[in-house]
């Protein structure tokens, strides 16, 4: 039986058929168990639509959800001896669909954001969350700011991305050194892993910012 749903799961992630997967979650529980299984494969395409299925699951139906917050937490604590997977970038999407399941443990995300394993991961949470939440970012924002000078152009590019989804005006100066980083990135958004750089990317956030 939950070799069945998984499959069923499978194909609508394939489909990015997020509808499908809220249906399919308010008739059998174990959907966002088996979503977070996806998440330790980071890079493919299944896994950021694994990623968005969580959040349209969680905004459906937190109480399936919930459940799972705890485990995400443990990966993210140093003694699970795990590498993170994807459960910083899990929460950030989590709470852009339902605020009240990670609301109380944003405060943490700062601590995240410090861990080189989770770093990536956590600014592209932070980043979708933002996009929604703003407000409740206050604390997080300012730990992002140094990001836009880090060596990895990936950080830099999602930084930049986070701090313009968040519509941070305080970023602005730091972002215009980065309008000519033509370093080749790939981030997810709106349901697409695209190719960009790090400057065109700074563009963007910079012409939000004003």
């Amino acid at each position: 039986m939950r070799h069945q749903l998984r499959e069923q799961v499978l194909a609508l992630l394939k489909a990015a058929d997020f509808p499908g997967l809220v249906e399919l979650a308010g008739r059998n529980s174990g959907v966002a168990a088996i979503l977070m299984q996806f998440l330790y494969e980071p890079g493919p395409i299944l896994y950021w639509h694994a990623l968005e299925g969580l959040g349209q699951v969680a905004g459906a139906h937190p109480e399936q959800v919930q459940k799972l917050i705890h485990r995400l937490l443990y990966l993210l604590n140093e003694d699970s001896a795990s590498t993170g997977w994807g459960a910083a970038a899990a929460l950030g999407e989590i709470g852009r669909h339902q605020i009240s399941l990670v609301k109380e443990i944003i405060p943490m995300f700062v601590g995240f954001l410090e861990e080189p394993f989770s770093q990536e991961d956590m600014l592209w949470g932070v980043g979708r969350l933002a996009e929604v939440h703003p407000e409740l970012l206050d604390e997080v924002f300012p730990a992002i700011v140094p990001f836009l000078t880090n060596p990895r152009p990936q950080l830099r590019a999602l930084a930049a991305w986070g701090l313009g989804k968040g519509r941070y005006r305080p970023a602005a100066e730091a972002l215009r050194p980065l309008l000519e980083d033509d370093h080749p990135v790939q981030i997810y958004d709106r349901g697409q892993l695209s190719r960009t750089t790090v400057g065109e990317l700074a563009r963007q956030a910079l012409s939000g910012l004003t």
